[in-house]
C-alpha cells in the first residue's frame, strides 16, 4: 500500500475523533441517562479531535438502544447539540449497525454528500434495571410509553422454537456451536478449551482498556467452569461466556474529509482512513438456514475485505472479531485463514469490555482508531447483528485509499450463492431422527430445564425436539465432553402436549 492517492482531498473520508463515556454512579438516581451519554461521548470526540466540528455535523447516525425508551432520540440529540442535520437517522437493531453507520457516512462523505458526519451510540441498561428493582424513579427525559418496542427474536423465529426456549441469543447460538465444532472434527471437550483460551484474550483485552466493565483477566478455565458465579445458561455457555448488557456506556465517532480535516488543523496522525468494507446477512427466522457449522454471509462479507488487504487476512495488523458468543469469531478466524494463536480484539469483548447492546462496535471503532494511531497499519473491524444474521466489515488505514470508495457494498449476491437447499420445517414427525445440533437450557440454579436437539428426519425435513429434564440417558449422551452427539440417531415421538421428543436409541 502506498501514501499516495488521485482522489481529491474534499473527497476523502477520514476519521479525526472518538469519544467514549463509562457512567458509574454512586446513587442509581445520579446515572446518565442514554441521550446524556450520547452527547457527552460526541462533545469527547470533538475534544479529541481538537477541532469545533460537532457544530458544522450534517449526517447524524445514532444507534438504536433499549435501556430506554424515547420518541425520535436523535431529533432530541440534534436539538441538544445546535445542528439541523439533512441526514438524521435512528437504525434499527443490529450489533452490526455502528460499523454499518460509520461505514455509510464515509461513502456520503466519498460522495460529496456532506463534509462532516457524526455516529454514536450509548446504553443505561445497568442504571435502568437496578431503578426497576429499586422502585426507585429516575430523573430522566420521560419513559417514552407510546413508542413501539424494536421486534427482537421471538417475533421472527417458529412457534415451536418459542416454545421450546430457543428463540433467544444465549439459547441460538449455541446451534452454532455445536454444528460448527463437529463440523471441524473437535470433540467438545477441545472446542471447550479453545472458547476459553480466545475469551481469556478477549479479557486481556478488557483489562487494559481504561473504558472496560470489567477490568481483569480470567484464565481459561475460569471461563470453561460452571461455579455459582459462573453457572450456565444454555449448553456449552456459562455466563462468562455471554454478552455482558449491564453496563452503562456511550461511544462516538467524528468523520470529515480529508481536506476539511487539514483546513481545520488537525494532526496528520490522529487520521484514520475508511478504505472499505462489505456487508451480508441470513433470514432472520433461523431455521430457514440451510445448515449451521458456517455463516455464508459472514463469509463473503470476510472474504471480500481480505480482498482489500491483497487477499490475506495476516495482512491485518488489529483486529476487532465480534463476540457476543464464542462461535463468531471462531468461525470468522477460520475464514480470514487465522491460526488459534490470534488475537482478537483491540476492546475487550462482549463479556469483559461490556455490551451495550446495539454499541459495542463504536467503542470498537474507538480502540481500532487508538489502535492505528498508535502505529497498527491496517486494521478490520467485524461487526454481527441478530442470531449470526447480519454482517458488517470495514477496513480502516493509517493511509489514505487509493480508489475513491466503493459505494455498492452489498456481497449478498455471493452469499446467496453458496447457499444450499434449504430442509422443509415440520412440527410433527415420528421415527428416527439425526442431530443437526443441540443445546441444553438451564435454570438460575443450575438444574436441566430440558435440552433441544435439531434434528433431520428420516426424509431429510428439519424439526426441534425436547429431551424431557427426566431422560437422563439422552441428556448424558448429549452432554458427553469426548464424543459429539451431533450426527447421532434417536427416536421421535409426539408427547402428549403436541411437542416433538427425541431419545437416543
Amino acid at each position: 500500500m502506498t501514501d499516495k492517492t488521485n482522489i481529491p482531498e474534499d473527497l476523502i473520508p477520514v476519521i479525526v475523533g472518538i469519544g467514549e463515556i463509562v457512567d458509574r454512579p454512586k446513587e442509581i438516581t445520579a446515572g446518565l441517562e442514554p441521550l446524556d451519554l450520547l452527547e457527552q461521548a460526541l462533545r469527547r470526540a470533538e475534544a479529541d479531535a481538537g477541532a469545533r466540528l460537532l457544530g458544522e455535523v450534517q449526517s447524524l447516525d445514532v444507534v438504536n438502544f433499549l435501556s430506554w425508551r424515547y420518541r425520535d432520540p436523535e431529533k432530541l440529540l440534534a436539538q441538544r447539540l445546535g445542528i439541523t442535520p439533512a441526514h438524521c437517522y435512528y437504525g434499527p437493531v443490529g450489533g452490526e449497525s455502528p460499523i454499518r453507520y460509520i461505514h455509510e457516512a464515509a461513502k456520503r462523505i466519498a460522495r460529496g454528500e456532506c463534509t462532516v458526519a457524526a455516529v454514536c451510540g450509548a446504553e443505561a441498561q445497568s442504571t435502568a434495571t437496578k431503578a426497576e428493582r429499586a422502585g426507585a424513579k429516575l430523573p430522566w427525559t420521560p419513559f417514552a410509553h407510546d413508542v413501539e418496542e424494536p421486534k427482537r427474536g421471538a417475533a421472527f423465529q417458529k412457534p415451536l422454537a418459542v416454545t421450546l426456549g430457543v428463540f433467544r441469543p444465549v439459547t441460538v447460538y449455541p446451534f452454532y456451536e455445536a454444528a460448527s465444532s463437529a463440523h471441524w472434527g473437535q470433540t467438545p471437550r477441545e472446542a471447550m478449551a479453545e472458547s476459553g483460551t480466545l475469551w481469556s484474550r478477549y479479557s486481556e483485552a478488557a483489562a487494559q482498556n481504561p473504558n472496560a466493565w470489567l477490568k481483569r483477566r480470567y484464565a481459561p478455565d475460569e471461563i470453561t467452569t460452571p461455579t455459582a458465579d459462573n453457572r450456565l445458561i444454555a449448553w456449552p455457555y456459562n455466563k462468562l461466556m455471554v454478552a455482558n448488557p449491564s453496563v452503562n456506556m456511550g461511544g462516538a465517532l467524528l468523520l470529515t474529509s480529508l481536506a476539511k480535516a487539514r483546513a481545520a488543523g488537525i494532526a496528520e496522525d490522529k487520521l484514520v482512513y475508511p478504505l472499505g468494507g462489505a456487508s451480508a446477512e441470513e433470514p432472520r427466522d433461523y431455521l430457514l438456514r440451510d445448515q449451521f457449522y458456517e455463516s455464508h454471509p459472514q463469509n463473503a462479507v470476510l472474504k471480500a475485505v481480505m480482498d482489500l488487504a491483497g487477499g490475506d487476512g495476516r495482512k491485518f495488523d488489529a483486529i476487532e472479531l465480534y463476540s457476543c458468543f464464542p462461535c463468531v469469531p471462531k468461525m470468522a478466524r477460520r475464514t480470514l485463514g487465522l491460526g488459534a494463536d490470534v488475537q482478537p480484539t483491540v476492546t475487550g469483548g462482549l463479556t469483559f469490555f461490556g455490551a451495550p447492546l446495539n454499541t459495542y462496535m463504536a467503542h470498537a471503532a474507538c480502540a481500532m482508531v487508538r489502535r492505528v494511531r498508535e502505529g497498527a497499519r491496517l486494521g478490520l473491524l467485524y461487526g454481527q447483528g441478530g442470531f449470526v444474521t447480519k454482517h458488517h466489515a470495514l477496513v480502516v488505514s493509517t493511509a489514505p485509499p487509493r480508489e475513491a470508495l466503493a459505494q455498492d457494498t452489498s456481497v449478498q449476491a455471493e452469499a446467496d450463492r453458496n447457499k444450499r437447499a434449504v430442509p422443509e420445517f415440520v412440527t410433527e414427525a415420528g421415527g428416527t431422527g439425526k442431530v443437526e445440533s443441540f443445546t441444553v437450557l438451564y435454570g438460575r440454579g443450575g438444574d436441566v430445564e430440558h435440552g433441544v436437539v435439531m434434528l433431520r428426519t428420516q426424509d431429510d425435513r428439519r424439526t426441534l425436539a425436547r429431551i424431557p429434564a427426566s431422560d437422563r440417558a439422552t441428556l448424558a449422551h448429549l452432554l458427553n465432553m469426548d464424543r459429539t452427539p451431533v450426527g447421532s440417531l434417536g427416536e421421535i415421538t409426539m408427547a402428549a402436549d403436541g411437542v416433538p421428543e427425541w431419545r437416543v436409541v
